[in-house]
């Protein structure tokens, strides 16, 4: 490897990471941990573009080159204008080309050991699915299952706290899986950014540990559990979670407590059930929305809804929940999800 030019595989070794690309580019997925200093912001890109297509690859340089090596100067004399002689980063952009090229050359005239990653944000993608292709099957992943509102992510949290190693999925993904799961203060990810996320987390798992996962369908929002993940999940052991259905209503109106501030959004996803329930099903819905009686409505959720859509998926998804050791509750309150937390540990050590 030529000097001032690193490797994937040596990411772990500078002092920072650096994306040059635009902020756009960086929003929909980055090497974990880098921060962004781009050389073209969005407009000044697409100009580039524009001017590459319409004029001439030379105009296009000319014109872009000026923008770069102001965006750099104003990088150097703000954010780096702190940084220690003996600060090494690695710079990047989409393949390694010119915008991370131009960045690095001018820090190593300064005088910084600054490196170029060889391949950009291209390598590092290649990274991220060969990655989680060769570690999800390493995995010793135990599946917690249960109908909708058994609390299990909370008792995935529970288990994390007693020590136990866990992979949360509706976490990275930022939503909790159902109908209902979108979050109200976070966006989702990307499907790039969902996948370097979760290659980070399967990457600092110890393969010789069990790993306790939520089971879940394919998709979690609009993200999708990669190939290689999902058949590890479909083939792991099964823990059964069988609480009550007045402590699964209680435990959906707590932790979804959000919806009744913004009906709109809840009168939309009862919307997205369109195909699923009959006309006269969502409009008793809609109206049970609209007077904010969470209780009746989330009923009705788990009895014809959540619980029907459980029955005929969680058998033929995961095959391991037939033999599965079962934990009954009717407390899901955060001290009896503790106490399920240490049950399944004292049955099944992690």
């Amino acid at each position: 490897m030529q000097k001032g030019v690193a490797t994937v595989a040596q990411l772990e070794t500078f002092d920072e990471i650096i994306d040059v690309r635009t902020p756009a580019e960086f929003a929909e997925d980055h090497v974990p941990g880098a921060i962004n200093l781009p050389v073209l912001d969005n407009e000044q890109r697409i100009v580039v573009g524009t001017i590459y297509k319409q004029k001439s690859a030379f105009e296009a340089r000319r014109i872009g080159g000026a923008m770069v090596a102001e965006n750099i100067a104003r990088h150097v004399s703000g954010y780096m204008q702190d940084k220690p002689r003996s600060w090494r980063p690695l710079v990047y952009c989409w393949r390694g080309g010119q915008r991370s090229g131009s960045f690095v050359t001018w820090l190593r005239l300064i005088g910084w050991d600054a490196h170029q990653l060889a391949g950009g944000y291209k390598q590092f993608r290649h990274l991220v699915i060969e990655q989680i292709e060769a570690l999800a099957p390493q995995l010793q992943l135990r599946m917690i299952c249960g109908a909708t509102g058994s609390g299990k992510t909370r008792i995935l949290e529970a288990l994390a706290r007693h020590g136990a190693q866990v992979l949360d999925l509706e976490d990275i993904a930022a939503h909790k899986g159902s109908v209902l799961g979108a979050l109200p203060d976070r966006p989702q990810p990307t499907q790039k950014g969902f996948e370097t996320t979760l290659y980070d987390r399967i990457r600092k798992l110890d393969p010789a540990r069990p790993v306790f996962v939520e089971a879940e369908s394919r998709k979690i929002g609009r993200t999708h559990i990669p190939e290689p993940l999902i058949g590890a999940m479909r083939a792991a052991p099964c823990i059964r979670i069988e609480a009550e259905r007045d402590a699964r209503l209680s435990f959906l109106i707590r932790d979804y407590a959000y919806l009744g501030d913004d009906i709109p959004t809840l009168l939309q996803n009862i919307e997205r059930l369109r195909s699923l329930q009959s006309n006269e099903t969502l409009a008793r819905w809609r109206q049970l929305a609209e007077r904010g009686d969470l209780p009746t409505l989330f009923g009705e959720f788990i009895d014809l809804h959540y619980d029907p859509l459980y029955r005929r998926s969680q058998g033929g998804n995961f095959p391991g929940l037939i033999d599965a050791p079962a934990f009954e509750t009717g407390d899901l309150s955060p001290a009896g999800i503790d106490l399920l937390a240490q049950q399944i540990l004292a049955r099944l050590p992690g």
